[in-house]
């Protein structure tokens, strides 16, 4: 069953097989809308989720003329009752009337202590960028003023941070610069005061950014890249975070492009991922999104096909588990919209 453009959602629909055909957990789809269809911007992308502190859910990504145009800026919008609020801009990159930088990848994330953070980048090009901090004490009525982040750390590059039994932070970050792709962890002991940076790998052989973290029952926590390899890349750690083992090559393609990846409350893990090798553009590979599954990190089985098309970009996923057990996913629209799905797995 396809959703119109307009977004209506999918009540219960109960899917017991694949669209493609392979068998699959039972899985519940309960929304698939997009967050609006009529916006203030030409072009959208890269969208983060949180669950605020009285359930809500509030998605962010940046929007504007195009991606690196000046005047991209950071929007956010709140699932209400009666729907999505409408996109709300709450932060961009200008400087005075007559400069103004683009911003990019939002990451939301509920700060220790009650305080809801987004982090977000700042800067005429990933190659260029800086790393950016707002916060908000009233579930993103009201925001602060940017913070910039010391120099060499970025924040969550795209997917969520995790926070540890201990009180760390860990956020997934990368680097992409003249010398290559490479990814590594910023670790905050003080609730996000102050930050370490840990290197993954950067000796090895891949080319790696984005990373999103899993946490597994026996303590140990990997992270799934994107990769420049046709492939997505993990690695391992065996102290919270604090050194990486060297990366390899999983069997789930990835083609150049964005994923993310989720830990659910039942030590089950979800990936969102193009299912494609790259191409000579840098959007080939970008027309399907699937939901995969895990027990271990390292067989993942495909559940679910959120979108698949003939042409477009539909890519740039983020998922979360609520509270109430529910998987909500996000991904960029052909640019155009941001989509949200609600599903609920069996077993949660």
């Amino acid at each position: 069953m396809k959703k119109s453009i307009y977004g209506f959602a999918i009540v219960a629909l109960t899917l017991t097989a694949m669209r493609a055909g392979h068998a699959q957990d039972q899985l519940n789809v309960l929304t698939d809308e997009f967050i609006f269809t009529n916006a203030p911007f030409k072009e959208c992308h890269a969208s983060t989720l949180v669950e605020l502190e009285d359930g809500r859910m509030m998605a962010a990504w940046f929007g504007g003329e195009y991606e690196r145009h000046a005047n991209v800026a950071i929007w956010t919008s709140v699932l209400e009752e009666d729907g999505w609020s409408a996109p709300q801009q709450v932060a961009d990159g200008r400087v005075n009337d007559s400069l103004s930088y683009p911003t990019w990848n939002p990451v939301l994330f509920q700060m220790p202590g009650g305080r809801l953070g987004l982090f977000y980048k700042e800067g005429p090009s990933p190659q260029e960028w800086w790393g950016n901090y707002i916060s908000s004490s009233d579930s993103g009525l009201t925001w602060s003023a940017p913070k910039k982040l010391a120099d060499g750390f970025y924040g969550p590059i795209k997917n969520k941070p995790i926070l540890l039994e201990d009180g760390s932070i860990l956020a997934p970050s990368s680097v992409e610069d003249e010398d290559g792709w490479r990814a590594h962890i910023e670790i905050s002991e003080d609730g996000g005061d102050t930050w370490e940076f840990v290197p993954i790998d950067h000796e090895g052989d891949f080319d790696v950014i984005q990373p999103s973290i899993l946490v597994h029952e026996d303590g140990r926590l990997q992270v799934l890249c994107r990769s420049k390899q046709d492939k997505v890349i993990t690695a391992w750690s065996e102290d919270n975070g604090r050194s990486w083992s060297a990366l390899e090559a999983t069997e789930v393609m990835n083609p150049n492009s964005g994923t993310d990846a989720v830990t659910l409350a039942d030590g089950r893990h979800l990936l969102v991922y193009n299912p494609a090798e790259s191409g000579h553009s840098w959007s080939d590979g970008r027309t399907e999104l699937r939901l995969a599954i895990s027990t271990d990190g390292l067989a993942w089985k495909d559940i679910y096909t959120l979108v698949k098309e003939s042409s477009g970009e539909y890519s740039y996923p983020a998922i979360i588990q609520s509270q109430d057990g529910h998987i909500h996913i996000s991904y960029t629209w052909d640019r155009k919209r941001i989509n949200y799905l609600e599903l609920e797995l069996e077993g949660q």
